[in-house]
């Protein structure tokens, strides 16, 4: 059982999930359940909280479990110290965060040789604890007491300056100052932003314009600035400091360790030894603290949209049942191509050369030898890889297939990471004969037909739909990114009889070792038909049987409740609805059936003891056997014809497909070289301060141009139509 004091702790952050809903789910992740299971399988028990709420669950206990650790650790520290009281302890145990158990532990933290531990072995605490009483007397007369050069303490001047580093240090210690220092710091404190001496001349494209002189305030930075800031400050292009008003909290320093005492040579000296604290100690932690908290809070942030757009983008309409030629753009080494039948299986390969500097005849040889392709295989779409060469492409393809007297269209493929595959060894293994460029061409061709299929197979952070991705914290990335991609594979489900070992690592329960071996007992044994033959899979056990073997369907099988996501735990429950409707197993998919089963009377059956949200789900998996969350997205956009930015005029109308969402904004293809921007200010007639509320990646948008500079190759969208 999790503790009590850890859910606790956790509570407050997660609203709207209750410490039953808390316990729930830490128990049965304890028990070995994965985040899609429990969301999927086991709603009674957690109030169908969805993968999202779990996820943050987890991650609550995680900083809930270290914050408690780091107190244990911290009271065993002060504890063998002999310094910890009652009181201290309670205190200690009361903290809420993690940064306040560290303000509490400062005093006693073991740390290298400081000036005032030099003091203090010099015997100079006394004279310094002596100025805290604030006497009214001559203090240098009362440092004569301390003068001793055995101990290196040679004049009244080596008295104050150690009792000066005494009390600095002690002041700079105290977790209430420091506590309040930081927060009023970060409620008024600004970033100021500076370009250095030769800033200019590094930043030769002016990226970093915008904060040559720069000042905003903490409470204010977005994400996206602080990322941009951080690396012109690493790249030595820009100067980046705190700013804030050191009087008010030289007042408030004043007021809590002097407060209306007169005027007097103790009192002054205890005034230069708290600005001194500061200065030197306070002041520069505090600005530390802040902007590694900026930066965490940004680089938590771009991994959530990295996270949410790569959801989104795995989880785009499939492009089902077409013959497609993928079309990998180039200029002097030629377009490779490749087709791929409706379930993508490869089926021929070419090379073609129309663009210059290929002779004259290759290039008008070109367009033959791509009609001669989509009629020999019957193509209906051509994915174009949106790389080097991709517009000429784009318009060669354009040309070409008004040529052909039936319906042919063209997508515009984002294939980023397309050639990191094609150059693994997963994709060698597949294709040991192809070269590079063809295993990308089949790569863009199957982005197509199932985005999600072959999207896993490639590192994620390679696909362009986040901001600033290579400067975040790489750990915490990848988790994220692990929690997505599971995520959106079991949401949708995989077809076992034809899913790689990529996709079926990511399905829940499944390491790599079993998919693999999934694999091989397909390739030994042939296909699967039904969900029982698992059990025969080398190293599944019961456990990663139980997790995965909802998510995995089997088409034409044996049992046709195979092909849905009901689990067969509950096939018993399934079946006695399927009576009730007077529908068989082989009816299922058909409207009579569905319209049969929506009339079923589950009552009895939750009466029973079966779940009402379970019940729920198996009774829409039994109308709709097979079905695909994707099919909900939107469609890619087909095109026959295409743009040139010096085709677009401000107030054109397009539609455009959103290919990145940003905290300022969204980048959309809308069919010409470069992606236009539609700034969070334009995305509707009221205020948005989220663009992830407005579009998603993948999202088809009505757009109206604002601006062409054709110089700097930029295009202004608004999503608002013009009056």
């Amino acid at each position: 059982m999790i503790d009590t004091q850890t859910i606790e702790l956790m509570h407050p952050e997660l609203l709207g999930i209750n410490q039953h809903q808390i316990s729930t789910v830490l128990n049965l992740m304890d028990d070995g359940n994965t985040v899609p299971f429990i969301a999927r399988y086991r709603k009674e028990m957690t109030g169908s909280l969805d993968e999202v709420q779990i996820q943050n669950i987890a991650e609550a206990f995680k900083r809930a479990t270290t914050l408690q650790e780091r107190k244990a650790a911290v009271i065993k520290s002060i504890g063998e110290q002999g310094k910890l009281s009652p009181q201290l302890e309670k205190q200690i145990q009361a903290s809420t965060k993690l940064q306040d158990v560290e303000d509490i532990y400062l005093p006693y933290k073991q740390k290298r040789q400081t000036k005032a531990m030099v003091a203090r072995s010099r015997g100079l605490e006394p004279f310094a604890q002596w100025l805290l009483s604030f006497p009214s007397g001559s203090i240098t007369t009362a440092a004569l007491r301390y003068v001793d050069p055995a101990k290196e303490v040679p004049d009244v001047q080596a008295v104050l300056d150690g009792a000066h580093e005494i009390l600095a240090e002690t002041f700079s210690e105290v977790a209430q100052i420091r506590s309040w220092v930081r927060s009023f710091t970060q409620r008024t404190g600004s970033i100021v932003v500076k370009v250095k001496a030769k800033g200019q001349e590094l930043d030769e494209k002016g990226v970093y314009q915008q904060y040559y002189d720069f000042n905003e305030t903490i409470a204010k930075m977005s994400a996206t600035r602080t990322l941009a800031i951080n690396r012109g400050e690493k790249e030595k292009i820009l100067g980046v400091k705190v700013a804030v008003d050191t009087d008010a909290i030289m007042n408030y320093c004043h007021f809590k360790l002097v407060g209306k005492r007169p005027e007097t040579e103790a009192s002054a000296f205890i005034v230069d030894a708290y600005a001194d604290a500061y200065k030197r100690f306070v002041g520069p932690a505090i600005e530390r603290e802040l902007r590694n908290q900026l930066t965490e809070v940004a680089a938590e942030q771009s991994i959530k949209v990295f996270g949410q757009n790569l959801y989104n983008l795995l989880m785009q309409a499939p492009i089902k049942g077409k013959v497609v030629l993928g079309f990998d753009p180039a200029y002097r080494t030629g377009c490779k191509l490749a087709v791929v039948d409706e379930n993508g299986k490869f089926l021929a390969k070419a090379v073609i050369y129309p663009h210059k500097p290929a002779p004259e005849a290759k290039r008008q040889a070109a367009a033959g030898e791509l009609i001669d392709l989509i009629e020999k295989y019957q193509v209906t779409m051509i994915a174009i890889g949106n790389g080097t060469a991709s517009r000429e492409s784009e318009q060669f393809v354009a040309d070409t297939i008004k040529r052909i007297h039936r319906d042919v269209f063209y997508v515009i493929v984002n294939e980023a990471g397309a050639s990191v595959y094609s150059a693994s060894q997963e994709a060698r293994d597949e294709f040991p004969d192809l070269h590079v460029e063809q295993r990308s061409a089949i790569s863009i061709a199957r982005r197509l037909q199932d985005p999600l299929a072959e999207l896993v197979k490639i590192n994620p952070e390679s696909v362009g739909v986040g901001q600033y991705q290579h400067d975040l914290p790489a750990k915490d990335l990848a988790a994220e990114v692990d929690a997505v991609v599971e995520r959106a594979v079991n949401q949708v489900g995989v077809n076992l009889n034809t899913a790689s070992y990529q996709l079926l690592t990511r399905i829940s329960g499944l390491s790599k070792t079993i998919a693999l071996n999934i694999v091989a007992y397909r390739d030994e044994n042939g296909r699967y038909d039904s969900r029982s033959q698992l059990k025969k899979v080398p190293r599944l056990g019961p456990k990663a049987y139980e997790q995965s073997v909802g998510f995995l369907r089997i088409i034409g099988g044996k049992q046709p409740l195979d092909n849905t996501d009901i689990h067969p735990e509950s096939y018993a429950v399934a079946k006695q609805i399927m009576a009730a409707a007077g529908v068989t197993p082989k009816e299922l998919g058909s409207k009579e059936a569905s319209a049969k089963i929506a009339g079923v009377d589950v009552a009895a059956i939750v009466h029973a003891g079966v779940g009402s949200a379970t019940v729920s789900d198996i009774v829409a998996s039994l109308q709709q056997p097979g079905r695909d969350l994707r099919d909900k997205m939107a469609a890619p956009l087909l095109r026959k014809d295409v743009l040139t930015m010096a085709d677009l005029t401000p107030g054109m109308k397009l539609q455009g497909t959103v290919r990145n969402v940003i905290d300022f904004g969204a980048f959309v293809d809308i069919g010409v070289k470069h992606d236009g921007l539609v700034h969070v200010s334009k995305m509707a007639t009221h205020f948005v301060r989220d663009p992830k509320t407005v579009v998603s990646v993948g999202d088809i948008v009505d757009v109206w141009i604002e601006s062409v500079d054709m110089q700097r190759e930029r295009i202004q969208l608004t999503m608002v139509a013009p009056k």
